[in-house]
């Protein structure tokens, strides 16, 4: 698993939003307070409104707000929307498992699929919420 920069901005966009949580917010603004270009953000936003986490107002006082509570937008679930599986490995994916060679006598796949038990377990009980009181 490698957290691309979508991953990252999405997150950044989220975190934001849930600080002016039922406010609709510039897309401007977002920009502006996360560090992540309009244009990609843009595209970013699109997603995060296909998968539900976001919504859209359009014309003079639009822009984006939070469809659902902080408090309801666990970011396991976020990560796998965006970044797809978890796994660091193939052989350990629990959605996307490729075989390998190897795999019958491999002595890291059970280290794998801790790393991805663990990393999974982390972020599935995380919610937007918890990040945003810094409650980890």
């Amino acid at each position: 698993m490698k957290i691309s920069s979508r991953g990252e901005y999405a997150l950044r966009a989220l975190i934001y939003l849930g600080t002016k949580h039922n406010e609709v917010i510039t897309i401007e603004e977002i920009s502006d307070k996360t560090l992540v270009p309009v244009n990609y953000l843009e595209q970013i936003l699109l997603q995060l409104k296909r998968n539900g986490y976001v919504q859209s107002r359009r014309g003079v006082n639009g822009g984006y707000k939070l469809s659902r509570s902080p408090d309801e937008i666990n970011i396991g679930e976020v990560i796998r929307n965006l970044e797809g599986p978890l796994a660091p490995m193939g052989c350990v994916s629990v959605t996307s498992y490729e075989s390998c060679p190897i795999e019958a006598g491999c002595l890291l796949k059970p280290l794998w699929a801790l790393v991805r038990d663990t990393v999974a377990n982390l972020l599935d009980h995380t919610t937007l919420n918890d990040l945003l009181k810094g409650d980890l």
